[in-house]
């Protein structure tokens, strides 16, 4: 069967904002209650302030640069270029990681937080507005921190440390150390503490113990670490906290730790370079003072004056050999005592860089292995050493390590092919030399291994300086450029939005009770839930009435109730035919109690006033008219004539005892066999008698769903009027009522709303029924 559409247009919006409009109060009380609530957590909350700070990311040379002056020719110098900064991303990151949080907490004793126990609201104490500072010694393994706050009570001179969740109390003594069933602590008085500034903090504090890790993921959670701006190296630190001073000594604590890595990273290259510069310089001084020793042996044995000036002309044409030669023996020197130091070295330990190598390959790569060397180091500060990063870059420096000494043999390789061919070419002018003496030779020899060693010394001296002043002159890699401030006003609470927010918290609470129960009720309350589910037409909404109030219509009646009716008789009007002859109106309901007997009773009254109406209780199953009738034994009715063709019309009907202007025709007694009694032809009898002396004929007749004797009945009536009850009729049976409609099993139909109270009236309440009613 196809369902009856509806179309959204016909929907009164009125009608749907009424439920909401007629429980204002509710509304009012709840946003009232909802302020209150709004208002005591504004007063007792902490307020939250915004502690911000900014530093400036510099780049290592432009700083060094800045603050020495030209020292261009440092600018291979080891270590130097680590503090530049790749990229400003890197350095959030190292701003947001967890071991520069660890050491905050550490230094500054965080995993204790200490709360002071007076007022409404608990006030937190740091720094000079706390009497003690705990520190925490050693956390114990497999031990959980209790999530319940300890409590410290001063009494009489004496520290009283108590927990009643661990049914825990222990006298304190100041710097002695106390073991709790999780960490073992230290408490001593705070020496900078300021009772002016603390103010009233009572006799009983309140202490939060947390692990290491715990307390190190509450700083990264507080920390707001951004950049100020895109194309800038400025980078903005901020915490929202209610403690100002202990936010502010989180930022400056950040920023010192940040610093402190950064040198620390600087350094480590620079450090090793001097170690392995010194150790040389301390060898080659011991080789060049035996050099000098053995030449003043050989000039004082062979009594040599001045060789230079007897082997001058012999000399100038192999001068520039010479000074290739002894450049090519440095470097061959250098490059044995580097592959003898990378041999004597761990696989994990740094190689020195920039001493004098001129081997561009050699260089390079022993740059890439302390590279590697240190991102293997940084990698361990977060991580195992089983970590897959670890073990990859592991593998790297291993490879590495061995393209580093291949490198350094091939160039050893190539020095000494190059010596062997200019010793060649000496050799060559040497036996051109005939005229030297053999002592000269000899002495030659000796200045040769004493140019050496000088050269070397020289150079070795040179960068022991140049790495002694990278260690001196480092400048903190993070400058401030803002300092730590707090906000004027706090940011939370936030007063505006918490009472907008209690507002429409208020107005939405009494909203979603009202909705629910109107999506959860399956009883029709007004007529729109009517027209929803319908289209019928409805003629008429009844209202409700007390139970002290009549339930019938009396003559010149303006109450409520007859002003209803006299609508319900007027939209009657325009249903039945414009014949002037009689009208038969039968009113049935879905099931029982749903007010059909009522509306029958009081249709019949209001139409009594100006027509000759008589009322039929047609129900003979379960006869309801009667009880409008005192004597409740009112004698023969619709039953008796249906089964006895020798009654009379005149013997069943009477006055209506509410008004004798209406007739009215009861039930009678209740039959067996009520659905034959009703199609054995009499009633239709009884109607035409009717139809000659009335000008309307009101039926109460049986409920359509529960019985079939309205339906057998059914094409007598010029009018049907279908009752359905508010608060009382459920949905579902619309649904018959449309069925019985569009199958043709009931023709002209019009809906009655009963027992409709006043605020769910659509125009009725508008206007007020009974407007001449006092």
């Amino acid at each position: 069967m196809e369902k009856t559409n509806i179309n959204p247009s016909d929907i009164d919006i009125n009608l749907l904002v009424k439920p909401y409009l007629n429980k204002w109060y509710w509304f009012l009380f709840s946003i009232t209650i909802a302020l209150i609530l709004g208002f005591l957590y504004v007063k007792t909350s902490v307020p939250v302030y915004n502690v911000r700070g900014a530093v400036l990311i510099k780049d290592a040379k432009k700083s060094l640069g800045a603050g020495v002056g030209d020292m261009g020719v440092l600018e291979g110098l080891s270590g130097f270029g680590g503090m530049s900064t790749n990229s400003i991303e890197n350095e959030l990151e190292v701003f947001k990681t967890k071991k520069l949080a660890r050491d905050i907490v550490s230094i500054h004793h965080l995993q204790t937080t200490i709360y002071s126990n007076t007022g409404i609201t608990k006030n937190e104490l740091f720094g000079d507005t706390s009497p003690i500072v705990i520190h925490i010694i050693s956390e114990k393994k497999n031990k959980k921190f209790p999530r319940e706050p300890f409590v410290v009570n001063f009494e009489k001179n004496k520290l009283i440390l108590k927990s009643r969740k661990l049914d825990y109390t222990h006298d304190i003594q100041y710097g002695r150390s106390i073991s709790l069933p999780f960490a073992n602590i230290i408490i001593t008085k705070n020496n900078s503490f300021d009772k002016e500034k603390a103010g009233n903090i009572g006799d009983e504090l309140e202490v939060h113990f947390s692990t290491l890790e715990a307390a190190s993921s509450d700083i990264q959670k507080m920390m707001l670490i951004d950049l100020a701006d895109k194309d800038a190296t400025v980078i903005n630190l901020s915490i929202n906290y209610p403690q100002t001073d202990k936010a502010k000594v989180i930022i400056k604590a950040l920023i010192d730790a940040y610093n402190k890595e950064a040198i620390l990273d600087k350094n480590s290259e620079s450090q090793k370079t001097k170690e392995f510069i010194d150790e040389r310089v301390t060898k080659i001084s011991r080789e060049l003072g035996d050099v000098e020793s053995e030449k003043e042996r050989f000039k004082t044995n062979n009594k040599i004056t001045d060789l230079m000036t007897e082997a001058k002309i012999n000399l100038e044409s192999s001068a520039d050999a010479k000074k290739i030669q002894l450049e090519l023996d440095a470097q061959l020197e250098l490059t044995n005592d580097l592959i003898s130091y990378l041999h004597r070295q761990n696989d994990n330990q740094l190689l020195p860089v920039n001493i004098g190598l001129n081997n561009a390959e050699s260089n390079t790569s022993i740059a890439t292995y302390n590279k590697m060397i240190l991102d293997r180091n940084r990698l361990l500060e977060n991580a195992t050493p089983q970590n897959p990063l670890v073990q990859d870059i592991s593998q790297q420096i291993i490879s590495m390590k061995r393209s580093v000494s291949e490198s350094l043999q091939k160039n050893r390789t190539a020095l000494q092919f190059s010596l062997n061919e200019y010793q060649s070419e000496q050799n060559k002018i040497g036996n051109q030399i005939t005229k030297i003496p053999l002592q000269e030779k000899l002495f030659r020899s000796l200045e040769r291994q004493q140019q050496i060693k000088e050269s070397l010394y020289l150079l070795l001296l040179q960068k022991r300086e140049e790495t002694a002043i990278s260690l001196a002159v480092v400048a903190p890699k993070a400058r401030i450029v803002e300092p730590a401030y707090v906000s004027e006003k706090p940011v939370a609470p936030k007063k505006m939005i918490i009472f907008l927010f209690c507002m429409g918290l208020g107005a939405l609470i009494p909203f979603v009770i009202i909705y629910l129960k109107y999506l959860i009720s399956t009883k029709i309350v007004s007529k729109n839930d009517l027209k929803v589910l319908t289209k019928i037409p409805i003629l008429a909404e009844i209202p409700a009435v007390g139970k002290s109030i009549s339930h019938t219509i009396k003559t010149n009646d303006f109450s409520q109730l007859a002003e209803a009716f006299r609508i319900l008789t007027t939209n009657i009007g325009f249903m039945l035919p414009k014949e002037k002859n009689c009208k038969v109106i039968f009113v049935t309901s879905s099931i029982k109690g749903e007010g059909k007997t009522f509306v029958s009773m009081n249709l019949a009254l209001s139409l009594s006033n100006s027509d000759r109406v008589v009322l039929i209780g047609a129900d003979i199953r379960n006869p309801q008219l009667q009880r409008y009738n005192q004597n409740r034994n009112p004698g023969k009715g619709l039953t008796e004539f249906l089964y006895d063709d020798n009654t009379r019309i005149d013997e069943i009907t009477f006055k209506n005892p509410v008004n004798e202007k209406c007739d009215i025709i009861y039930s009678g007694t209740i039959p067996p066999n009520p659905t034959e009694l009703l199609k054995n032809g009499r009633l239709e009898i009884l109607l035409q008698e009717l139809k000659v002396k009335y000008d309307y004929i009101i039926i109460d007749t049986a409920p359509l769903l529960l019985v079939t004797d309205t339906l057998t009945i059914a094409q007598y009536a010029d009018l049907k009027l279908y009752v359905t009850r508010s608060n009382f009729t459920d949905r579902a049976l619309i649904e018959f009522a449309n069925e019985a409609v569009e199958t043709g099993k009931l023709n002209n139909v019009a809906f009655v709303l009963n027992d409709i109270t006043k605020q769910n009236f659509g125009y009725g309440n508008k206007y007020g029924y009974g407007y001449n009613n006092k």
